[in-house]
């Protein structure tokens, strides 16, 4: 077909030679055959993954097994030949950990319940049997009518839930439409302030619903009520997803000494919670025994990021950041949420080493702590070391950074990427992802993606990103679940996320500028859990 085109204007040529063309992204083909064989067909991924779980699990930050898994990369990495060290950053409060659960009705008959302990709370002192009794507290002045009445009760805080049949899957893998909806601009929000009508603000009494300030302050006042009061054990009933025998657990007291203990506190599946708010309901007296076994650890308030490092060429004061976070809630041993993460970026490192990649800017692995609690260790080390967002003074290393990845949305294989408003990097990640079409990642989308570690980059003007993952079952069965183990978390997957994060780190390490970025946000109020202190979230609070 002939195409006609009209003469240029002198006004467009000019505009041409003042404007600078964009280059193609130069893509190395053989290394990416290179890296693409190492990640799928000698994978050391799930090697990885076994120690941080199986061995380490799971990992609340601050806890034995936190800092196990911590020393143990660092010596992985050392035995690869990568400089690694934990550097500290706090105060972040004292830890916990717990060594016993076990819980039964033992009247009106013998059964063995399923639940955990929430953490920053103690343990029994050894087994506890006592009378069940049903509260209904949503406020502190629901409090006068049970002041007296609680001493040596095993206390259940609010009555049951209905149960519907869900005709969902568990495990999802994205859609075409899915995706395709990915690159759609969203929508814009509510005007700040405002609330979309027929909205209702989420409650949280029992710490049902989400974070703030109203919700802490309340938790607090509970937890205050239920010590005084000389309850033997508070049961919640398992949140949200909970429900087939898998239980989401995460804080019920604070990492803060100067905050009031609650008594022992744990978190039961609806099915056996309800059962037992069933026969109270029924005036038939229920005898429940608990043996938990947990401590409070105050030996070492500070926490650690751990921190390796391949030094670059050429160009190897700047550097290109990878991370996870490595820290977990307990009920399991912390697979998906982010076990799985931390195992792709340790053998983003093992191939980059393994295949001795020239790599012209250095590459920096961390993997965090504290980021359930609000992605506290990130947001240290990047106020340490690039700037602070509540001043946003910029340090030097601020504009040696060239960008940050993420990996923390459970094992799901990689399906595109997030931009967080950063249009300039679309054709950067076009070109990036153009190899791996094959193995399904290609999406790219300008929306913002939260409740990671990327966030913290982000919000001090630099290039972070989160990748899009199928969801498995992440939301449905594992995340802060009893459920969330090493059998969960699907291998292929893995393997093809560590060949396409390994192949990004390679590009940009060795590209030819620094990645583009946005212009720099203003400085911003701290967040809420550094306003109020290192306080433990109610239940949806914290990171992912």
């Amino acid at each position: 077909m002939t195409v006609f085109r009209r003469p240029l204007t002198a006004a467009a040529v000019a505009l041409l030679i003042s404007t600078p063309l964009i280059a193609d992204e130069a893509v190395d083909l053989d290394v990416v055959h290179r890296i693409r064989q190492e990640a799928l067909q000698n994978s050391k991924v799930m090697e990885h993954l076994f120690y941080l779980t199986d061995v380490s699990g799971p990992r609340l930050t601050n806890s034995p097994g936190f800092f196990s898994a911590a020393d143990w990369v660092v010596k992985q990495l050392g035995e690869w030949g990568i400089s690694a060290h934990q550097e500290k950053w706090g105060p972040f409060g004292r830890g916990w950990t717990y060594s016993r659960f076990s819980a039964h009705i033992v009247e009106p008959q013998s059964v063995p319940l399923i639940g955990a302990p929430l953490a920053y709370t103690p343990g029994t002192n050894g087994p506890v049997t006592a009378d069940a009794v049903i509260v209904a507290i949503n406020n502190e002045a629901d409090f006068a009518k049970y002041k007296g009445t609680l001493k040596g009760k095993i206390v259940l805080l609010g009555a049951g839930r209905d149960l519907a049949m869900s005709l969902q899957p568990l495990a999802l893998r994205r859609s075409d439409a899915d995706l395709a909806a990915l690159t759609q601009v969203p929508d814009p929000g509510p005007i700040a302030g405002q609330r979309p009508p027929g909205a209702a603000a989420i409650g949280m009494p029992n710490g049902r619903g989400g974070g703030g300030g109203a919700n802490q302050q309340f938790q607090r006042a509970l937890n205050r009520f239920l010590s005084d009061e000389s309850v033997a054990v508070a049961v919640r009933i398992g949140a949200g997803r909970s429900e087939g025998g898998t239980v989401f657990a995460q804080a019920g007291g604070s990492r803060d000494p100067k905050d009031p203990v609650p008594p022992p506190t744990v978190v039961l599946t609806p099915e056996h919670y309800n059962r037992i708010a069933r026969l109270l309901d029924h005036k038939i007296p229920v005898k429940l025994e608990f043996d938990i076994q947990a401590r409070f650890l105050d030996d070492r308030t500070d926490s650690v990021n751990v921190i390796g490092e391949i030094a670059g060429g050429r160009k190897k004061e700047e550097v290109v950041m990878i991370g996870a976070h490595l820290d977990s809630w307990h009920g399991g041993t912390g697979a998906t949420d982010n076990a799985a993460g931390s195992a792709v970026m340790m053998e983003v490192m093992r191939i980059l080493k393994t295949l001795n990649l020239r790599l012209d800017r250095t590459v920096r692995l961390a993997l965090w702590s504290g980021e359930e609690q609000g992605i506290l260790g990130s947001r240290a080390y990047v106020a340490e070391h690039f700037a602070a967002r509540e001043d946003m003074k910029l340090k030097p290393d601020h504009a040696r950074l060239s960008g940050y990845f993420n990996v923390d949305n459970g094992s799901g294989k990689i399906r595109g990427v997030y931009l967080q408003g950063n249009d300039a990097m679309r054709p950067v990640f076009g070109a990036w992802f153009k190899p791996f079409d094959d193995l399904g990642a290609a999406t790219i989308s300008i929306r913002n993606t939260g409740g990671t570690d990327h966030l913290s980059f982000d919000a001090v003007g630099l290039p972070g990103f989160q990748f899009i993952q199928d969801q498995l079952e992440y939301d449905s069965r594992t995340h802060h679940s009893n459920m969330d183990v090493y059998d969960r978390v699907q291998r292929a997957d893995m393997m093809q996320i560590a060949a396409i994060v390994t192949s990004f780190v390679y590009n940009a390490a060795n590209r030819d500028e620094l990645l583009p970025r946005k212009p720099l946000p203003r400085p911003q109020p701290p967040p809420p859990q550094q306003q109020s202190g290192p306080v433990a979230p109610a239940a949806g609070a914290g990171g992912r």
